[in-house]
């Protein structure tokens, strides 16, 4: 796993080493093995290198035998060796035996489509003198970033935005609309990025970049038709063999290797993966909380018992200040989801033992394991009953009528059913999913704020994903519209900013790009049944997991906010929140000091609203103010 970063100058300027080497080291926690320059003429490359494979001759930039083509790579390519064969066999030479040389020579050989025959998670950019192009590309769900800026005189690239930064004239303004989606999502959603000058190159998309254009294109998509397999058991099979490939593929390395253990499904059939493959004892890691309803240490201690692996536990307390401090600086861009400080916790503990880690990532999308899509999928059964003329009106008058209870059990918490099934079904999970609605961000931004957003709406980009989904049902339609999303840009994001700042390499298996394609293709009927999510991928995890760990209520992987908020770093927050500089130039005060004291009374529980605030407000203070 490394950082990258790197500059081409579309007016003929030559790129000044300095410059690129400031940028690099800019990235030296993605890379702390190794660095490596390639600057000539307009374009320069640099490379911060964590050391997976091939140790001693994996350096970066790497190019072809001519030097006509240059490459600085992020990420790992798990099927190279089957690659590296295939072009020895049409005749291409090798020096090293890195992922990177034969991503090169696969260019040589297959142009830009080579990218559709990379198996793995990459970021990369490719300098081809011939051509005199750049070809920068992204895999296929996000896992590796690519930010960039681009004007009619410079392309600049990087892993992060902070090395975009230290490049000179950056101008840093900051999009009204990627904040109002911050504030509704909790990050800032491809391709944009909270600058209107820098970008994010979207998932599975490469850009080509000349002198005189630049051209952004997709190289593959997610597809729910059926595979084909009707039976079941078939599906298991094909369900646990992909994923056992999955798996196998991604314990390749020259370094030592462990997983993430957190006693869920996803995790635990990770690790069962892996103890079925591995000669030795998995080294797994695991976190735990003295708040009961985030500790879930007694399942990971079930599973590592399970398979005999090599465990290690740490407990996560209310002593976080630091770390969200660091984290901010490290997430480049306002990030809101509270288990960032868990992930880089657990990446912390795996890096004093390991320097590749596995994951469970990426079940719940891919067989609609969170709890929200089957509150949808009955809003929607409810809606489906209703003729659309009378839904509005009828349950949209209800739904004002009724408290909101955050103060009461589940049960009577009725208020958010009854609103959303007078809405549409885009709208409706936009709700679900949202820490704060459209209407709110007339009370919370200043008047002269919303007047320069007003008439932009966050959930458009919902609408436009939804919309344009390859797949026919309502659950396939929004699990593909959370892995184009929240996957992507929250999910994915997290893992490899707390894993990077602390060095590690982490590898999701179930983020595989052929056991997604495979899981797609099972009907949804098969992935939510009634009450169960995950149902056909718990079935066929059942010989290898007790049912206590496979079919045990769901835990989120977060932190206490709500009581941390009222307790621990209740003064640190309230300073942030209400005597900030960030808050005088964009928030309305008053609104916010009314949100802490009913927070602060009990009366409402507010604590994702005053965490993302205060964690905007903690980005700004670090990137956007003059004293930082």
């Amino acid at each position: 796993m490394c950082g990258i970063a790197g500059v081409f100058y579309k007016n003929g300027l030559n790129a000044d080493p300095e410059i690129v080497e400031k940028m690099t080291r800019s990235l030296i926690h993605r890379g702390p093995d190794e660095e490596g320059y390639y600057c000539e003429g307009s374009i320069g490359f640099g490379h911060r290198r964590l050391s997976i494979i091939d140790l001693s001759s994996g350096q970066q930039p790497l190019c072809n035998e001519d030097k006509t083509i240059w490459i600085t790579f992020n990420g790992e390519i798990y099927n190279y060796l089957d690659l590296k064969k295939e072009l020895e066999q049409k005749g291409h030479v090798f020096r090293t035996n890195s992922d990177t040389e034969t991503m090169v020579h696969a260019y040589e050989e297959w142009g830009i489509d080579a990218i559709k025959r990379f198996r793995g998670m990459f970021a990369f950019a490719l300098w081809d003198e011939k051509k005199q192009q750049m070809v920068v590309a992204r895999d296929r769900v996000g896992k590796k970033p690519f930010y960039y800026f681009l004007d009619d005189k410079r392309f600049i690239f990087a892993s992060e935005i902070k090395a975009i930064l230290a490049h000179p004239g950056i101008h840093k303004q900051i999009d009204l609309t990627s904040l109002s989606d911050y504030l509704s999502l909790l990050y800032v959603p491809s391709p944009k990025s909270i600058f209107t000058s820098i970008k994010k190159l979207p998932p599975a998309h490469y850009a080509v970049i000349k002198k005189d254009s630049f051209r952004v294109d997709s190289y593959w998509d997610l597809s729910f038709d059926s595979h084909g397999v009707t039976d079941e058991n078939e599906m298991m099979e094909g369900l646990v063999a992909a994923l056992d490939e999955a798996t196998r593929i991604r314990m390749i390395s020259e370094v030592p290797l462990g997983a993430f253990l957190s006693g869920g499904v996803d995790s635990s059939a990770v690790v069962a993966m892996m103890a079925k493959i591995s000669p030795d004892p998995v080294i797994t890691n695991s976190i735990s909380f003295s708040v009961a309803q985030y500790n879930e240490s007694r399942y990971a201690k079930k599973v590592s018992d399970l398979f005999g692996t090599n465990h290690h536990e740490m407990e996560v307390t209310p002593n976080a200040i630091s770390i969200i401090e660091k984290l901010s600086w490290h997430y480049d861009e306002p990030f809101a989801d509270s288990s960032a400080v868990p992930t880089y916790y657990v990446s912390k503990m795996a890096r004093n033992n390991v320097t590749v880690s596995l994951s469970g990532d990426g079940g719940d999308e891919n067989f609609a394991g969170y709890r929200r899509y089957f509150y949808d999928m009955r809003e929607n059964m409810v809606r489906n009953l209703v003729p659309r003329f009378l839904r509005r009106p009828f349950f949209g008058g209800i739904g004002k009528l009724y408290p909101k209870a955050d103060y009461l059990p589940q049960i009577f918490r009725g208020k958010a059913f009854i609103s959303n099934v007078a809405r549409d079904p885009v709208d409706a999970y936009f709700f679900s999913v949202s820490a704060l609605y459209e209407s709110f961000k007339k009370d919370l931004f200043k008047e002269e704020i919303a007047k320069q957003i007003d008439g932009y709406d966050s959930r458009d980009l919902f609408y436009n994903i939804y919309d344009n989904a390859p797949a026919d049902d309502h659950l396939s339609k929004i699990q593909y519209l959370d892995i184009k999303t929240y996957l992507c840009d929250d999910i994915l994001t997290k893992v490899d900013r707390a894993s990077m700042a602390v060095s590690l390499e982490v590898r999701c298996p179930i983020l595989d790009h052929k056991f997604m394609e495979y899981s797609a293709g099972i009907p949804s009927r098969l992935k939510l049944k009634g009450l169960e999510g995950k149902y056909i991928f718990k079935k066929a995890l059942q010989p290898y997991l007790p049912d206590d760990i496979l079919y045990r209520k769901k835990m989120g992987f977060g932190v206490p906010i709500l009581e941390w908020l009222r307790t621990d770093i209740k003064e640190f927050a309230r300073d942030l929140i209400l005597e900030n500089e960030a808050t005088e130039i964009y928030f309305n005060r008053a609104f916010l000091e009314k949100v802490w004291h009913e927070h602060q009374r009990h009366m409402r529980n507010w604590s994702s609203l005053l965490w993302t605030i205060m964690m905007f407000n903690l980005w700004h203070k670090k990137f956007m103010e003059t004293s930082s």
